[in-house]
């Protein structure tokens, strides 16, 4: 592996020449986790061993370089593994537009099926997916898709490599594929609702065949422990630690937390900070989901919703209680925030895998209307698309929708009644 990444550090550094060999590039998605990461990375070198050709494949981890630090579970089991992280190579380490006007790029997708709005220009380079979440790309002679809901996408990559290749196989690689069906599989625990028949057998054919592998629970606790790490992070830096982005008419973001929500609000200075947080990167409201465990190792989830426009505010959160596909089970929490309506999650078993599906149900329903800025506490100027905005426009960038306060709630009750959720 470390020769393979080694030769991919030198192309890239090359890379700016306009002319030369094109990029097969693994990408993962932009949450970056483990499963992510190590799909990347396994499916890239699988790739590169069994699919020679013009191109160079190499894996690209869809985060800034300095991010990776803010995944300290990550950062944890690549040094396990003997894996340097100098190795790595990071979105803004490589231009991938520019790659895709040279005619220069090919892009195979791993643990997500889609690429974001702000991606959307890169779509004709992609030429193969492997998922394991809800499949929202359709399926074309020129792009064969792998989508299969199993606990972990690094189960579908190490299928691959057994059926294709199993030569290739290491410990190393082994301990980095094994690892990541753990963690994704919440230890294999029935319990958690995650793990399928083949997430089990692919990890007991590594456990097979790579007796040296650390133990599963001491894996899983030891990278858990890690994961759960946020001491020293600021606000910003723990909404991004573990965030997916949605958009349509809005733009949302979805940040995993891992400490308690009541915890969480006591922050000094949390709106303030959230406030800048949206301002900095174009978001019209944030979902904070909340996650820690009692001494049985039982997971208690909890659920923030903020924006400064209450309408917004208000109708994710009537939309998101009323999900019926699955029921969240949630009931309200007190807020020391008026921006922040905060719930206990009584469904333990919907993580933001399960969530996300019911945020983009509600912007395909809320699209064309917008927010009204409904409050003397709304800002009374619209504010500019930034520019790593993930829509190409926004539909704030011209001021708030014309729609009169009939049609909207005509609208929202359409979105509240719905029975197919």
């Amino acid at each position: 592996m470390e020769e393979f990444l080694t030769s991919c550090q030198r192309a890239v550094k090359l890379s700016s020449d306009q002319v030369g060999p094109g990029f097969h590039v693994v990408l993962g998605n932009e949450a970056c986790d483990i499963d992510s990461m190590v799909s990347a990375l396994a499916y890239a070198y699988f790739l590169s061993k069994t699919a020679p050709g013009e191109m160079l494949v190499l894996p690209l981890l869809n985060i800034r370089q300095s991010e990776l630090r803010l995944r300290s579970d990550s950062v944890f089991l690549l040094r396990q593994a003997a894996l340097s992280l100098d190795l790595l190579i990071f979105r803004d380490q490589l231009d991938l537009r520019a790659l895709q006007r040279a005619s220069r790029l090919r892009l195979t997708l791993v643990d997500h099926n889609v690429l974001p709005s702000s991606d959307s220009d890169l779509e004709e380079a992609v030429a193969e997916v492997i998922d394991h979440h809800q499949l929202e790309r359709e399926p074309s002679p020129t792009c064969p898709v792998t989508v299969e809901t199993v606990g972990s996408c690094a189960t579908l990559v190490t299928e691959r490599i057994i059926q294709k290749a199993p030569e290739i196989l290491d410990l190393q690689l082994a301990h980095l594929l094994y690892a990541a069906i753990v963690v994704d599989c919440v230890d294999m625990s029935p319990a958690a609702g995650k793990v399928t028949p083949k997430d089990s057998q692919y990890a007991a054919v590594l456990e097979n065949r790579f007796p040296a592998l650390p133990p599963r629970g001491a894996l899983f606790q030891e990278l858990h422990k890690a994961k759960l790490d946020v001491s020293g992070l600021n606000t910003e830096e723990m909404l991004l630690k573990d965030m997916k982005a949605v958009s349509g008419s809005l733009n949302l973001s979805v940040s995993v937390i891992y400490i308690s929500l009541q915890e969480f609000l006591q922050r000094e200075d949390l709106e303030a900070e959230l406030s800048g947080f949206c301002q900095k990167y174009g978001y019209d409201l944030l979902l904070l989901m909340t996650i820690f465990f009692t001494e049985s190792k039982e997971p208690i989830r909890e659920l923030g919703v903020f924006s400064h426009s209450t309408t917004c505010r208000e109708q994710v959160s009537q939309y998101l209680e009323q999900a019926q596909s699955p029921a969240l089970n949630l009931s309200p929490l007190s807020s020391p925030h008026s921006h922040i309506s905060a719930y206990h999650q009584g469904n333990s078993l919907a993580s933001r895998k399960k969530l996300l599906p019911i945020v983009k149900d509600f912007l395909t329903m809320w699209d064309g209307y917008g927010c009204s800025r409904d409050g003397e506490d709304e800002p009374s100027q619209v504010p500019p698309t930034p520019m790593n905005s993930l829509v190409e426009g926004s539909p704030l960038d011209n001021g708030p929708p014309c729609i009169t306060s009939q049609a909207l709630e005509e609208k929202f009750s359409q979105m509240v009644n719905r029975t197919d959720l």
